[in-house]
Formats: structure tokens, C-alpha cells, sequence
């Protein structure tokens, strides 16, 4: 019910029902737009998420898209209402991170705040929620002839909060998190600051906050190949709850569409039944902890280095 909505959620379901409606009677923006005189930028705010609709603009919306169901006008309504009542602005939407975070990624935030699962699929580094503050200015800064020097700090301080945000809510979700085993290899910031961040990996699997698993080099099974992505889920685990946020190096996009959702969720699935258990995966991490160590030792002439 519209009831137990928080506005991020509230503001979803509206918004995708205004979407599929649209589409469904074959509309464009552009025809909606203009049948309600409003500019196509409010059209494409409202179906993108970044503004909500006020109920007044949505009943005579709902009557030009068709949809006649009292009680599904109703629900629509009331969560157009839940929609519009956070007052307080939260720190992703301040004018800093407006500027130097991409549109996906502020909404990735926004969900992750709401999310009661997420599953991530690593490629090339750890999640940014995961990563320590070493790691993450590490790995920022291997942009640094892409990205500017606000725009990395600005970057590295939402990775901060969101590590705060995730470890507030970790009695309160399901992580899962699939990671390829190159991702381990990779010094990222140099034996130390990698030592640390898998140290703290394998502290929350402990924990029992997190599942892992790693994609061996051995597995021979289909998978995504070329960029890491999350599913987040706002609700039970299930691909019509869920949100896709896909990055690429500096490329991000956040996806809402269910034949999408679910093609990577079956994917996920197929890919975590052939990877390592739990137990040999943190075997094998703890013994790259070791490796670094010592590595580390080494490079600095410990005399203790084993």
C-alpha cells in the first residue's frame, strides 16, 4: 500500500506508472507536454525522478493516459502526496554534489538509503560503499586526467558518506556481493592500502552483514565482462523491486526497466552458483593478505618479513 511508502519509493511507483501509461497509449513526452502545457523538461523531470508531481497535475494526467480504475487512481494520488512530504534536504542533493556527482549516481545514493538488498557484481575494483578511504582516494585519483581536483574530493567524500549511510542500515538489508577474482590481484593504492581494504572485506563477511563470492579465473561460465553493476532492491528480492545503477570507468546509468532488471538478476544468479563458497573465497583472501604483508615488509627491508 501507498501508506507504508517512504517519498523515495513513493516517488518511484508514481513515476514508472506514469511511464508505462504513457507508453502503453503510444504517447511521447513531447504529446504529453503539450496536451498538459507544460515544457517537455517538466515531462522528462517527473519520468526521470529528479522532481515529484503535485496531485493537482496528476489526476487530469491520469484521465489524458487512460487510466480509469478508481482505485488505482486513488493509490496514485495518495502516493503523489507521500511523494511531496520530505521537507529536509539531504547532503547529496546540496549544490556541491549536484555539480561534481552525476544524475545516476546521486540517485544511486538516494536508493541506497532506502534499499533493503543489494547485490553487487565487481569487475575492476571493490563498491564504493565498501572501499576504505585509502582505497577510494586511490582509486579516484587514477582519473585525475579526467576528472578535476573538486570533483575527485567532491567524489570521494560521497563514498565516505555512503560508507557511513551502509554500515547505519547494515542490521537492516541483505548484501551480497560477487566479486572476479582480478579484482583481488589488483594493488589498487599499493600493497598496504589493499591489505587494509581486504582485511575490512573479510571482517564483514565474519560479521555476517555480507555474502561473498569470487568469480575464479577457472569458471567458464556466461557473464558480464566489461563493467561492474549493482541491483539494488526497494522491497522483497525481486526484479520488479529492483534498480540497476551499470558503471564503466567514468560512464554510469541508472535503469528502471524491468526486462533489464531481470535479465541481470538471472545473470547474477547463474554467475553466483559457479563462483567459490564463502568459505573458499575468504580463504583465498586472507591468503592475498598475507601476500601483501609481505610484499610490503619486503619493500620497506623489515627484517621480520616472513
Amino acid at each position: 500500500m501507498a501508506e507504508g511508502d517512504s517519498p523515495t519509493v513513493a516517488r518511484r511507483r508514481v513515476r514508472l506508472a506514469l511511464r508505462e501509461a504513457r507508453e502503453a497509449a503510444e504517447l511521447t513526452q513531447q504529446q504529453v507536454a503539450d496536451e498538459m502545457e507544460w515544457s517537455l523538461s517538466k515531462v522528462i523531470r517527473i519520468e526521470g525522478g529528479e522532481v515529484s508531481i503535485a496531485p493537482n497535475d496528476l489526476r487530469p494526467l491520469l484521465t489524458y493516459l487512460g487510466i480509469k480504475d478508481r482505485a488505482r487512481i486513488n493509490d496514485l494520488l495518495q502516493a503523489a502526496k507521500i511523494a511531496r512530504t520530505r521537507q529536509r534536504r539531504f547532503w547529496w542533493q546540496a549544490p556541491e554534489f549536484r555539480e561534481h556527482l552525476t544524475d545516476p549516481l546521486r540517485r544511486l545514493i538516494e536508493f541506497e538509503a532506502e534499499m533493503a538488498a543489494i547485490r553487487y557484481y565487481c569487475f575492476y575494483h571493490l563498491p564504493g560503499p565498501m572501499q576504505t578511504p585509502a582505497y577510494a582516494e586511490a582509486l579516484m585519483h587514477k582519473w585525475d586526467d579526467e576528472l578535476t581536483e573538486e570533483q575527485i574530493r567532491y567524489r570521494i567524500e560521497a563514498r565516505k558518506r555512503r560508507r557511513e549511510t551502509l554500515n547505519a542500515r547494515l542490521d537492516h538489508m541483505r548484501i551480497y556481493i560477487l566479486i572476479d577474482e582480478s579484482v583481488l590481484w589488483r594493488p589498487i593504492g599499493g600493497n598496504a592500502v589493499m591489505a587494509e581494504q581486504l582485511e575490512q572485506l573479510v571482517d564483514l563477511a565474519a560479521s555476517g552483514h555480507v555474502e561473498l563470492r569470487m568469480i575464479p579465473f577457472a569458471v567458464d561460465t556466461p557473464m558480464t565482462n566489461n563493467a561492474s553493476f549493482e541491483l539494488l532492491f526497494l522491497g522483497e528480492d525481486l526484479p520488479e523491486n529492483a534498480v540497476l545503477y551499470r558503471e564503466n570507468g567514468l560512464t554510469d546509468e541508472l535503469v528502471e526497466d524491468l526486462a533489464t532488471t531481470s535479465r541481470h538478476r538471472n545473470r547474477y544468479d547463474k554467475v553466483w552458483s559457479a563462483a567459490t563458497d564463502e568459505a573458499t573465497t575468504v580463504a583465498f583472501i586472507r591468503d592475498r593478505i598475507k601476500a601483501l604483508r609481505a610484499a610490503e615488509h619486503s619493500r620497506r627491508g623489515d627484517p621480520n618479513t616472513q
